[in-house]
C-alpha cells in the first residue's frame, strides 16, 4: 500500500447574501460554543472542582443541551469545535509541565470559530460543496471559486472559515507519497544543508558543488509598503476616528471593512510566496536525487529581545510557516527532512573554524584565513554536515557549493519585476520625471538635440514682445 499524506489547499466560496449569512451565522453559533465550554470550565473553577477538558466529556455535555441550541450548527461542526479547545488545553499542558511557563490555557472568548465536517458528512459536486446543517434546517449549497486540487474520493474533510471577511473552505486530502521510477528516486545517501533566512527564505547546499538560493526581497518589500500604506491610512482617517465608547458611523464601517479585506490579500499574497518558494526547493532538490534535508532551525532567536524594529522584522520572518511548508512538500515528494541546530553556522570561517564578525552584505570574509563566500551558502554548507539532535559543532568537512542557481519567489507581487528589487516603489529615473529623457549630447561638443527653447523676457514693456 503506498504512502500518503495529508495535505489542505484554500479555495475561496463565491456565495449570495443569503448564504454569506448562514455561513456566518455558522462561524459565530461555533464561537457560542466555544464560549459556553469557556462559561463551564468558569463555573467549574469557581466551585474549585476540576477543569472539563477531554474530548468525550465535553461530547457528553454537548448532548445534553438539546438540539437546536446552536441555530443551525450540526453535531459534527460543533464537535469539531471541542476538539479544537480540547487540543489546545492538553498543548497548553504540555508545554507548561515542560517548563515554558508563558504558555497559557484557552480562556478568551472567540466572535467566529472555524468548523470542520469530515468525509461522509458533506457532499462535494465539482465546484458545489453541501455544507451540512442542524435537523429541521434548509440544506445549504455553496460555490467554490475553482476547482479542488485533489480527486473526490482522496478529500477527507472540509473546514469552513473566515479571513480578512472573506469566506474559505479548507479542503485537506490524503495524497500519496510520489512515486519515482528506478534510479530517479532521492537517494538517502544525498544529504543537502538549508538554511533559512529573511532575504533569501531558503540557502540549499548540496552534494556534488550544487547550491541554490531562493530570492524573498519581494516578500520583504511586500511587508514594507504594506506597513507603509497601512501608516498612510490611519494618520489619514485618524480626525474622524470615533472616541473610545462611541458608536462609529458608516464611513467608518466601511473603512474597517476595507483595512481587513487589504489585510487579508496581503496574507494570502506572502503565503502564496512562501509557498513558491518552498516548491522551488522540493523540486530543485528532486532534481539533484537528494534524499535528506537538514534544516537549520532558527526559532530560538524570536525569544531575544532586539529592539522594536528588529522585533518586527523576526514576527513578519514567520520561521514556523517556512519550515512547516518545506516539510510538508519535502514529504510529498519522498524526501526526509531533520532539524538540526544552526547556531554559528553564518559566523565561523569553514576553512579555519574561527569566528568571523557579521557582515555588512551577504558575502562572508575570514581576516584570519582571507576566506570568502556567500553567508547563506557558507551556512547551508556547514548545516548539512550536522548530526539531527546533536549540538552546535561541524563533525565533517563542508562542502561549498560550486554552481549556484538562482531562483525568486514572489513573482506574482505588485511591481516584482525581472529586475526590480524593492517591488511597488517607483524607480529611480521615475522620480518627479516630467517626460522622456533626452539624449545625452555628443561627446566631442556640439549643438544639443533638444528643441530651442522660448524664453519669455518679462521686463518688457507693455504691448512689447
Amino acid at each position: 500500500m503506498p504512502r500518503v499524506v495529508h495535505r489542505t489547499a484554500r479555495v475561496a466560496l463565491r456565495v449570495t447574501p443569503g448564504q454569506r449569512r448562514r455561513c456566518f451565522g455558522l462561524l459565530r453559533s461555533a464561537g457560542d460554543v466555544w464560549a459556553c465550554v469557556l462559561e463551564v470550565n468558569a463555573w467549574r473553577r469557581r466551585r474549585r472542582d476540576g477543569p472539563l477538558v477531554g474530548y468525550q466529556e465535553l461530547c457528553r455535555e454537548l448532548s445534553g443541551s438539546g438540539p437546536g441550541t446552536f441555530a443551525e450548527l450540526d453535531t459534527t461542526a460543533a464537535r469539531s469545535v471541542l476538539r479544537r479547545f480540547s487540543d489546545a488545553w492538553f498543548a497548553a499542558a504540555k508545554r507548561r509541565s515542560a517548563g515554558d511557563l508563558s504558555a497559557r490555557f484557552p480562556r478568551r472568548r472567540r466572535g467566529l470559530v472555524p468548523v470542520r465536517w469530515y468525509h461522509g458528512t458533506f457532499t462535494l459536486d465539482g465546484r458545489r460543496v453541501r455544507i451540512p446543517t442542524a435537523k429541521g434546517a434548509a440544506p445549504l449549497w455553496v460555490r467554490l471559486a475553482r476547482e479542488v486540487p485533489y480527486p473526490v474520493e482522496q478529500v477527507r474533510s472540509v473546514t469552513l472559515l473566515c479571513e480578512g471577511g472573506r469566506l474559505f473552505l479548507d479542503v485537506t486530502a490524503e495524497v500519496p507519497v510520489a512515486v519515482y521510477p528506478p534510479g530517479q528516486e532521492p537517494d538517502p545517501a544525498r544529504v543537502a544543508g538549508v538554511d533559512v533566512g529573511i532575504i533569501h527564505p531558503y540557502a540549499v547546499a548540496g552534494p556534488d558543488g550544487e547550491g541554490l538560493l531562493v530570492s524573498g526581497r519581494a516578500i520583504r518589500a511586500e511587508h514594507r509598503m504594506h506597513l507603509a500604506d497601512t501608516k498612510a491610512r490611519r494618520r489619514g482617517v485618524a480626525r474622524r476616528a470615533p472616541k473610545p465608547g462611541e458608536k462609529g458611523s458608516r464611513r467608518w464601517r466601511q473603512y474597517r471593512r476595507r483595512a481587513r479585506l487589504v489585510e487579508g490579500r496581503h496574507r494570502r499574497r506572502v503565503r502564496q510566496a512562501q509557498h513558491e518558494a518552498a516548491r522551488s526547493v522540493v523540486s530543485w532538490a528532486v532534481g539533484q536525487r537528494v534524499g535528506v534535508l537538514h534544516v537549520g532551525d532558527p526559532r530560538g532567536v524570536l525569544d531575544l529581545p532586539a529592539g522594536r524594529r528588529h522585533n518586527l522584522r523576526l514576527r513578519q520572518w514567520q520561521i514556523h510557516r517556512l519550515l512547516q511548508v518545506l516539510t510538508d512538500k519535502a514529504t510529498l515528494a519522498g524526501i526526509t527532512v531533520h532539524l538540526v541546530d544552526e547556531r554559528g553556522t553564518s559566523s565561523t570561517c569553514p576553512a579555519c573554524h574561527q569566528r568571523v564578525p557579521k557582515p555588512r552584505g551577504r558575502t562572508l570574509s575570514c581576516p584570519h584565513c582571507a576566506f570568502s563566500g556567500h553567508r547563506d551558502l557558507v551556512a547551508a554548507a556547514s548545516i548539512a554536515t550536522r548530526v539531527p539532535g546533536g549540538g552546535s559543532t561541524t563533525p565533517a568537512a563542508v562542502v561549498l557549493p560550486e554552481v549556484v542557481t538562482h531562483r525568486r519567489a514572489g513573482r506574482h507581487l505588485p511591481g516584482a519585476g525581472r529586475s526590480r528589487r524593492d517591488p511597488r516603489r517607483p524607480p529611480r529615473a521615475a522620480r518627479g520625471s516630467v517626460g522622456p529623457r533626452r539624449p545625452a549630447p555628443p561627446i566631442g561638443g556640439g549643438e544639443s538635440l533638444a528643441p530651442k527653447a522660448r524664453i519669455h523676457n518679462t521686463h518688457c514693456k507693455p504691448g512689447e514682445r
